[in-house]
């Protein structure tokens, strides 16, 4: 495997925030897919400690594996790098769909796009679900059972559990690789220490400190799939703060999933429409900054102890239970995009195109599938 330079990992980075749909469960898959098996840039044993501290971390996975692997690469300087060219012109597009919203009363034409959208995503979503666990877990039959597990808690409760995370990864070390009573393990030390951060907007703006200290709450309460911070959000933006109707924030959410990049970047959305867009930045950096100290205060740690038997078992149990609650996740995501025959049929074309044509690039499959979920929902 020769040296790449940190350049391009960047520039790798900020082409999949540009053109990566599909939310986190698609651009893990993603990254896997490239810099793993095609490009060669990182090692499956990298990628997969990353995964695993993505799922251990409170924070987005995509987001977080993506600043991960560039901390692999260039330390402190890579993770920021690499964060900032992941998450940067994603923002900026939501940006621009919030300035519309707000000076054009709406977008009433984004259902009718969504509604197509959403069919489409979830055919991505199934394929990177299915490579990621084809070559995560493949006929280990505890790690089977670890991701049923987790994959059936994640249904039944619609949310992803940490302590599901963890007892998977006990259970696999204590089958496969069972400590002495005289061994001196090193995995208590993946377990962080959960602490709260906060971001403080200017002094003289007292809305802009409550944006930044919330969505600095979002970015520590939720683990994994950049969906699950939706309901977090939905509870303060909408319940609590009464800064969004139920109607702004729906259209937030169908932004942030017709855009490329990480799913959570709707807080860039939300934030604009709070508070113009300082309200952005701050939403944004709020959301974002906890998950990045968490990567590069815990990395190394991490990394110093991944050939451990004892970890790489508990690495794979985690992992396998983070691969369940990624395919819990899709089958309720399902649920809620594919509510008619137009949709399961447009399902059944996204996957078809993905798993035996393999050449339609996946942008060009979301803009035809809003292109046909706006002329059915039209006609």
């Amino acid at each position: 495997m020769g040296k790449v330079s940190l350049k391009d990992y960047v520039l790798y980075f900020l082409k999949l925030g540009t053109v990566g749909f599909g939310g986190p469960i698609a651009l893990v898959g993603r990254m896997q897919k490239d810099l793993v098996e095609e490009r060669g840039w990182i090692t499956p044993e990298t990628y997969k400690e990353g995964l695993t501290l993505s799922q251990l971390s409170p924070g987005p996975l995509a987001a977080q594996l993506a600043m991960y692997l560039g901390w692999s690469q260039g330390g402190v300087l890579g993770a920021t790098l690499v964060g900032l060219a992941f998450v940067l012109l994603s923002f900026l597009m939501v940006v621009g769909f919030a300035i519309l919203y707000v000076h054009y009363g709406g977008l009433p034409w984004i259902q009718k796009i969504f509604y197509g959208i959403g069919a489409v995503v979830i055919s991505i979503i199934i394929q990177g679900a299915t490579k990621l666990i084809r070559k995560n877990i493949g006929k280990d039959w505890l790690l089977i059972g670890l991701w049923a597990i987790s994959a059936a808690v994640t249904i039944l409760t619609e949310s992803e559990k940490l302590s599901v995370f963890l007892v998977s990864g006990l259970i696999s070390v204590l089958i496969k690789a069972p400590p002495s009573f005289k061994a001196k393990t090193a995995m208590f030390s993946l377990i962080p220490v959960w602490l709260l951060a906060g971001i403080h907007g200017p002094g003289d703006s007292s809305l802009l400190k409550d944006i930044g200290l919330f969505f600095a709450k979002s970015g520590v309460s939720v683990f994994g799939s950049g969906l699950a911070i939706v309901p977090f959000l939905y509870g303060g933006v909408v319940q609590q703060f009464h800064w969004l109707d139920e109607r702004q924030f729906l259209d937030a959410v169908a932004v942030a999933m017709i855009t490329p990049g990480p799913v959570v970047i709707t807080v860039g959305f939300i934030g604009y429409l709070v508070s113009g867009f300082l309200g952005a930045v701050v939403a944004a950096a709020g959301t974002f900054l906890p998950c990045y100290l968490f990567v590069v205060l815990l990395a190394p740690q991490f990394h110093r102890y991944g050939q451990n038997p004892r970890v790489k078992a508990f690495v794979d149990g985690v992992t396998a239970s983070a691969v369940g609650a990624i395919t819990g996740a899709a089958f309720i995501l399902g649920k809620r995009a594919i509510v008619d025959i137009p949709t399961l049929a447009l399902l059944a074309v996204g996957c078809f195109v993905l798993f035996r044509v393999k050449k339609v690039p996946e942008p060009v499959l979301i803009l035809l599938g809003g292109a046909a979920g706006y002329v059915l929902k039209s006609f």
